[in-house]
């Protein structure tokens, strides 16, 4: 427990230092929604895996379509504490005229993962590049630049069933479409949940996960419900 108890604390110290430092904009917006998940990991042997993923995002409180996103990549595993993985995102953002914005993402992340009986802690890296609507909009084809730092607790009651915790933090590098933001911590995430092992191929897997807003010109906070069915091919 002292585990969760630090982690819970270095979460809310380091929302603490952001806000404190954060600039000043217009009201917080708030709105709830779901993320829906479906995974495939095909091991091509112990080191490489092909990856795909599936997502639906549902806002405003459930009712409208956000976007639907579409994973491709590939993953390297270095040992059981080491992996990494580079990664292309096809996604469908649904606009509020009722129009879609096309977007393209690569991202590369870096893993590490450290068992200590029951628990493990794991750190993970991620450096992406977005643009959007390249083929119709001159300044979608300058891609923003973020790093994203994720740290989680995660907790095996058995052999089936596990629970975690986690933070993640972004940084924007740059941003062609809200340059004022550069260079700043903007948003943090906190998330818990379970994960079922029905199979030795298959999880299932329920998380609650608030996300927070600052320095930017329109904060957001959104509370996500997100499900995920997980599936595990190959050698």
């Amino acid at each position: 427990m002292w585990m969760l108890r630090s982690f819970s604390l270095l979460a809310c110290f380091i929302l603490c230092c952001f806000q404190l430092h954060s600039k000043t904009y217009s009201p917080v917006y708030a709105d709830a929604g779901s993320w829906n998940t479906f995974n495939i990991t095909y091991k091509l042997n112990k080191h490489y895996s092909i990856l795909f993923t599936e997502e639906l995002r549902f806002r405003e409180n459930y009712s409208r379509l956000n976007l639907f996103y579409t994973n491709i990549g590939f993953e390297y595993k270095l040992n059981k504490n080491f992996k990494t993985s580079l990664v292309y995102r096809w996604i469908d953002k649904f606009m509020d005229d009722n129009t879609f914005s096309y977007r393209h993402r690569l991202q590369w992340d870096a893993s590490f993962k450290l068992p200590i009986n029951d628990f493990s802690l794991a750190y993970r890296s991620r450096l992406q590049a977005e643009s959007r609507n390249v083929m119709s909009s001159e300044s979608g084809k300058v891609p923003e630049w973020y790093w994203r730092n994720k740290f989680d607790i995660g907790y095996a009651f058995n052999k089936k069933l596990s629970a975690s915790v986690s933070t993640e933090m972004r940084y924007q590098l740059s941003d062609p479409r809200n340059e004022e933001s550069d260079g700043t911590w903007h948003r943090i995430r906190f998330q818990g949940g379970f994960d079922y092992k029905y199979t030795k191929q298959s999880t299932f897997g329920i998380y609650y996960l608030v996300q927070k807003e600052f320095n930017v010109s329109a904060p957001e906070d959104i509370y996500i419900t997100g499900l995920e069915y997980s599936l595990s091919l190959g050698k």
